[in-house]
């Protein structure tokens, strides 16, 4: 039943209480409950003469009440502030909406033959597609047209080099827009951000890319797992991207797209176990144990664990007890902020290969000047 916050009200109005309420609905209090509680944090609390609710995303900050001497209320200013959980529910519910009648990709059938007991890996580190750098002052070019071109070509030329494995795991390591909504800054501290072109562009090349490197990989490996990782420059973009993309390899069973919300996520393969998580939430020296909880089923029965990460935008390995946590360099150059605040690291992505009984067997790495180069 799609009860409104008006039919809740006059429910409880006319009933008398929450129970009564639902009773004469048809619904379970516990619905009641929760629709009241909503309405209240958006302003709605009669018995406290807050009576004016925000609008649906927002939640009240603040109520300035002014009564006069005989107890009557004058006046009232009521703050609002943006509700973060909310928003992420109404943006991920629009993109539902908007994905569903995009045209789905048929199913094709896999060709040739492929190596069961080997999976090959190919984490993107922080793509950062949207964002622009000039060269005079950043030492390269960046923009829009050299981000598909460079993530094209690598993934690509990292298919070619890999092995025909019966699996392949495409992660999306975070960051793989520069911005999450219409103004180019960044979500949680409001930095501005060199951006090239609008949200919309962004976003039509982004989702091109991922695309692409799902079909490429396809030409390669039987089936291909995609994982988003959501990043501190596109928290909610991760979110609708995995909609978007389950929605249009719905009719294509090669392809799944873990839909998980969460800021970590987990790949099981034979006796291996990746986990991925962008790195902007969770220092490193916590992720062991953060598997450890998570997975601890997985954990006791594999005996090769890895931690993929980005963030930071540089390479590193350090191995704890039981699993080890890397980060991967981004195929990006520096924009203008990392270059005045001297971060330096190199470009490249790479190809992991792990077997299904002894872990990482093997590696390919590609770097955008070879692309320079061949061009």
């Amino acid at each position: 039943m799609n009860l409104s916050d008006t039919d809740i009200l006059e429910a409880v109005k006319t009933h008398g209480s929450q129970r009564k309420a639902a009773d004469a609905l048809g619904v379970n209090r516990r619905t009641i409950e929760r629709r009241v509680a909503r309405l209240a944090a958006r302003g709605h609390a009669p018995e406290h003469d807050m009576t004016h609710t925000v609008p649906d995303g927002f939640r009240v900050k603040g109520v300035s009440t002014l009564y006069g001497e005989d107890g009557t209320l004058k006046a009232q200013w009521v703050k609002s502030q943006v509700d973060p959980e909310r928003q992420r529910e109404i943006f991920v519910a629009a993109c539902e909406a908007m994905v569903a009648d995009l045209p789905k990709c048929e199913p094709r059938k896999a060709s040739g033959e492929y190596a069961t007991g080997l999976l090959t890996a190919y984490p993107i580190g922080d793509p950062h597609i949207g964002m622009r750098a000039w060269a005079e002052e950043c030492g390269d070019d960046w923009d829009l047209a050299i981000a598909e071109r460079v993530h094209c070509q690598a993934m690509a030329s990292l298919v070619e080099a890999s092995p025909a494995t019966d699996k392949a795991l495409l992660v999306n390591l975070g960051d793989l827009f520069h911005y999450d909504s219409m103004a180019a800054v960044t979500p949680a501290s409001g930095h501005f951000l060199d951006a090239d072109g609008r949200y919309a562009k962004m976003i039509a090349v982004g989702v091109k890319i991922i695309r692409q490197c799902i079909e490429t990989a396809l030409t390669k490996h039987r089936s291909v797992h995609v994982i988003n990782a959501p990043g501190n420059h596109d928290p909610t973009g991760a979110l609708w991207l995995s909609v978007a993309l389950s929605h249009i390899y719905e009719r294509e069973p090669r392809v799944t797209v873990d839909r998980n919300p969460s800021v970590f996520a987990y790949y099981r393969f034979g006796k291996t176990l990746i986990g991925v998580h962008h790195g902007h939430s969770c220092k490193p020296d916590k992720l062991p144990g953060v598997m450890a909880a998570d997975r601890a089923k997985d954990w006791g029965e594999t005996l090769h664990r890895y931690w993929y990460m980005g963030h930071i935008h540089h390479a590193s390995m350090k191995e704890y007890p039981g699993v080890s946590v890397e980060s991967f360099n981004t195929l990006a150059v520096k924009d203008a902020y990392a270059t005045a605040g001297g971060w330096r690291s190199r470009e490249s992505m790479q190809a992991i290969y792990l077997h299904r009984e002894h872990g990482e067997v093997g590696r390919a790495r590609v770097s955008p000047a070879m692309f320079a180069e061949a061009a």
